[in-house]
Formats: structure tokens, C-alpha cells, sequence
């Protein structure tokens, strides 16, 4: 089994083939993507990209777009201050698929 690491959104990843992730929402329209690999990983031989690996790309579909994260609480307390206040956040992730790497 062929495995990469590539770079989505400022985050890296370690994929294969027909795998799901979730990423930062992606720009609206976007239904392929076109990833360089920074490291592949084939068994026993693994290639370390400077930065990237030469000759290889990585290919996904957007499964998704606006999928919402868990809830995140936020809480912000001062002691002895009668202060408090409660805020929450739900990130939004684009899913994508990982079709080949080539």
C-alpha cells in the first residue's frame, strides 16, 4: 500500500488511497483537487520530497463542502470579578476523497 504526505490548507496529512479526510473549508466550487506529495512511503522504499517529490501528484474529489465540526466551548472567567462569558464554535470542513497517487 502507497502512502503520501501532502499539504492541505497550511495542515500535512498522511493519505491512501480511498481514504476520507476533513479539511478546511475549501473554496466554493472546487470538485478536484491536484496535490504534490512531500514524502511517499511504498513499503520498505520511502522518498523524501525537497520539498517536494518530483513526478508525483496526488488526486481527490470533494465529497462535501460545510460539513460542521464538533461544538467547541469557550469560556472566558475572571476570579473575584462576578465576570464570566460562554461562547461556542463549530469549525466548518470541506470532506474529501483520496481517488489515485501517481
Amino acid at each position: 500500500m502507497v502512502k503520501a504526505v501532502v499539504k492541505i490548507g497550511g495542515k500535512q496529512f498522511i493519505v491512501s488511497e480511498k481514504d476520507t479526510l476533513l479539511v478546511d473549508l475549501l473554496p466554493e466550487g472546487t470538485k478536484k483537487l491536484e496535490l504534490d506529495a512531500l514524502l511517499i512511503i511504498d513499503g520498505d522504499n520511502t522518498q523524501v520530497g525537497k520539498p517536494i517529490v518530483k513526478g508525483v501528484k496526488v488526486s481527490a474529489k470533494v465529497l462535501e463542502d460545510f460539513v460542521k465540526g464538533e461544538k467547541i466551548r469557550v469560556i472566558r472567567y475572571k476570579a473575584k470579578k462576578r465576570v464570566h462569558k460562554e461562547n461556542g464554535h463549530r469549525q466548518k470542513y470541506s470532506k474529501i476523497q483520496i481517488i489515485s497517487i501517481k
